[in-house]
Order: C-alpha cells, then sequence, then structure tokens
C-alpha cells in the first residue's frame, strides 16, 4: 500500500492534466482539419481528430517538468521523443511518406543512442554474450525503431495502443522498480497517466484518437525506457521486453512475413493484423477485441514479472504462451491461409484435428 501512495501522485496529476487538455485539442483538430476521415480500411465513422497524442505529450512534458530533475539521460530521451512526434504530427496534418515518417524515427533513435547514451550494455544470449560495439549501436537503433512502429502498427482500434501502452508501462515500472531503478519507474508512471487521461476518450466509441503523433510518442518513449531499466539485467538483456511487448512486436513481424510472403511491400496497408482478425475472422466486436487484447497484454505482462522471480517457471509460461498464439496464426492464418505447419504435422501424427468443408478456418477445411 505504502509503494501505491508513493506512485499516485506520478499517475493521478498528469492524468487530469491530460484530461482537462483533450476538449481544446480537439476543438484545435477541427480548427486545423486534423482528423481522420472514413475509407475502405478504418473502423470509425464521422470525423474524429487525429491529434490526442498531442495532450499526451504536453501532459508528459508537464510531468517530467514537475516530478523529474533533468540530466543528460533524460534530456536526450525528451529531445529524441521530440523529434518523433513533430514527425507524427506533422503527418497527422499532411500525411508524410512513410520513408519521410520513418526518417523523423530514425534520426530520434540514432540520437538516444549516440547522445544520451541509452543504449545495450551488451546482448547476453543463451550460450556466448555480444560486447562488441557496432553490434550493439545497431541493435538499439533497431530496437527503438522497431518498438516505435510498432506501437504505432497496433493503432487500428479505439483505445488499443494506448490501453496496451499503460499495461507494458506498468509492467515495466514495476519491473525498473524492483531492479531499483526509481528513475525509470517515475518516468513510466508519469507517462502511465498521461496516456489514462487520454483512455476515456480514446476507447470506443472514440471522440479522439491519439494519431501518430501519440502512437510513435509512445513507442519511442516505451523502447527507451526498456532500455534503460533492463540493460543492466543479468538474465538475457531484451527478454523482458520481448515478453511484455509480445503483442505489438508479433503483430508487426507477421505483418512483415505476410506482406512479403504475398508479394506486396512491407510498407502496404492491409486488414490482416491481430485487431482485424479478431474482429473480422472470429467476429469479435470492436470493444471486445480491444479489451481481449488487453488480457494478452496482461497475461505476457504477468509472466515478465513472474520470470523476474523465477526464471526457470516464466519460461514455461512463455512457452505455453508462445505454443497457444502460434496456433492461433495458423489457424487464422495470419501469414497465409495454406501455412498450418503444426497443425499439419499434427494431423499427420494424430488425425487431428479434423478436416471438414463447414470448417470456420482454412487449416481445417476441405480443399478442392
Amino acid at each position: 500500500m505504502g509503494t501505491l501512495s508513493i506512485a499516485l501522485p506520478y499517475v493521478v496529476l498528469t492524468f487530469f492534466v491530460s484530461l482537462i487538455l483533450v476538449p481544446f485539442i480537439k476543438k484545435i483538430g477541427f480548427s486545423i482539419e486534423a482528423y481522420a476521415v472514413e475509407n475502405e480500411r478504418t473502423v470509425h465513422h464521422g470525423k474524429i481528430v487525429r491529434i490526442g497524442g498531442l495532450a499526451i505529450f504536453l501532459a508528459f512534458i508537464i510531468g517530467m517538468t514537475i516530478f523529474v530533475h533533468p540530466d543528460s539521460t533524460f534530456n536526450a530521451i525528451i529531445i529524441g521523443a521530440l523529434i518523433v512526434f513533430i514527425g507524427g504530427l506533422i503527418d497527422d496534418m499532411f500525411d508524410l511518406k512513410p520513408i519521410i515518417k520513418f526518417g523523423f524515427q530514425l534520426l530520434a533513435a540514432v540520437y538516444v543512442v549516440f547522445i544520451g547514451h541509452i543504449q545495450l550494455n551488451e546482448i547476453n544470449l543463451f550460450f556466448f554474450t555480444i560486447t562488441f560495439k557496432p553490434i550493439i549501436y545497431f541493435i538499439s537503433i533497431l530496437w527503438i525503431a522497431g518498438v516505435t512502429n510498432a506501437i504505432n502498427l497496433i493503432d487500428g482500434l479505439d483505445g488499443l495502443s494506448s490501453g496496451i501502452s499503460i499495461i507494458v508501462l506498468c509492467v515495466i515500472g514495476f519491473i525498473a522498480y524492483q531492479m531499483r531503478r526509481i528513475d525509470v519507474a517515475v518516468v513510466a508512471l508519469i507517462l502511465v497517466g498521461s496516456i489514462g487521461g487520454v483512455l476515456p476518450y480514446n476507447f470506443h466509441p472514440a471522440s479522439i484518437f491519439v494519431g501518430d503523433c501519440g502512437a510513435l510518442f509512445m513507442g519511442f518513449m516505451i523502447a527507451c525506457l526498456s532500455l534503460l531499466g533492463f540493460k543492466s539485467s543479468t538474465v538475457i538483456s531484451l527478454v523482458f521486453p520481448l515478453i511484455i511487448l509480445f503483442i505489438p512486436l508479433a503483430d508487426t513481424s507477421l505483418a512483415i512475413i505476410r506482406r512479403k510472403a504475398n508479394g506486396h511491400k512491407i510498407s502496404e496497408a492491409d486488414r490482416s493484423h491481430l485487431h482485424h482478425v479478431l474482429m473480422f475472422k472470429i467476429g469479435l466486436s470492436h470493444a471486445h477485441t480491444v479489451l481481449l487484447l488487453y488480457f494478452v497484454t496482461i497475461l505476457f505482462g504477468i509472466d515478465a514479472i513472474i520470470m523476474y522471480f523465477h526464471q526457470k517457471a516464466g519460461l514455461i509460461i512463455l512457452v505455453v504462451l508462445c505454443f497457444i498464439a502460434w496456433i492461433f496464426i495458423e489457424l487464422t492464418g495470419m501469414i497465409k491461409n495454406s501455412f498450418h505447419p503444426l497443425i499439419g504435422l499434427c494431423r499427420r501424427i494424430t488425425g487431428h484435428p479434423k478436416k471438414s468443408e463447414d470448417a470456420k478456418f482454412d487449416a481445417n477445411k476441405i480443399k478442392d
């Protein structure tokens, strides 16, 4: 209870700041015509302002000013976050080309790695440790850019990216606190409150979107905090953030594999993301899809916490969760309708699951 009471001020202040800011930002968004309109890929109706990330960013800056003593590391993070945020804000207003938007992200990542020294100390793999600096720099930049984009890519349903970011940040903050990285925990809590104030407006049916400025900013901050919080861990360096960020990272990886497998450009949008599958193939409602993905994110977050305290138990749970996730991927054809090697192997060995003409999933249908 004592720890919770210590954490509350960081969350409560920024929560109310962003909550109060949202109505003003909605008016600004309409006045400058920074709103999303319906098209063949959207699942919303009408014109909805898409610069809600501005409330998150401003509340975060206010919280950092009040609660955090500035140093070179966090100054670098704020400057990098500002670069990413500006790139996203310009895109929300004028629709930048993907390569230009990625340029902002790459610039921010390079800045925090080389100027802020936010990078892995080493990469501990199962059988050896990588300490070669050029590889460390490359993987650190790749991690920041990858996580930034992963959060942006799951921003396809009301409240999805913001809610998942809150869950991820809570887990990062908790583990960072256990590791005595109080600075990382405090910044995570400030960000939780900043996002939380927007979530009531952003959850289905949303009256404002966080936009690219919000999703990219959240992703960038999560990437930086995960490097700061876990780089000194004696456990495999990237295991904790990989587990915590399983949903966005898996969805992003599958999107890249799927588009390459089907001969499409990696940057080409589609409606086969995890949230689309749950809605259009499984038949879940908008809100239920978001809540289910929250639940799955919580499961992986709990597993990361378990692994911190008991590595073997955490690994066993992780294997089980990943196995269930892979079966789901094969059943729903998230890579390709014809791609289901594990189910096919199981069928050849045991004769199950049986194929039928009226099967819900392609993996179980009788092909002509």
